[in-house]
């Protein structure tokens, strides 16, 4: 299977369709990227694969980091907007 075919599958990516502006496009790919990775630790702790201590501290990790991105996206484009 060719490399590009593998990252799709892996990887899939919707298309945005919401409000288009940089910030929103920015956070949708990081949602996307947090909601993949979240399943894939899911996957290795069902699995047996990795304790369920360590998927849930990779999980609060990524929750934490995702936050953080809406933060600075989402939230701070919102208040210039209002100001």
């Amino acid at each position: 299977m060719p490399e590009q075919q593998k990252e799709e599958f892996f990887y899939p990516n919707a298309h945005y369709r919401g409000n288009f502006t940089p910030e929103n496009l920015a956070f949708n790919a990081n949602l996307q990227e947090f909601a993949q990775r979240v399943s894939l630790l899911c996957g290795l702790e069902t699995a047996g694969k990795i304790p369920p201590g360590d998927a849930y501290k990779q999980i609060k990790t990524l929750w934490h980091d995702l936050k953080e991105s809406k933060k600075n996206l989402i939230d701070r484009t919102s208040e210039s907007e209002e100001g």
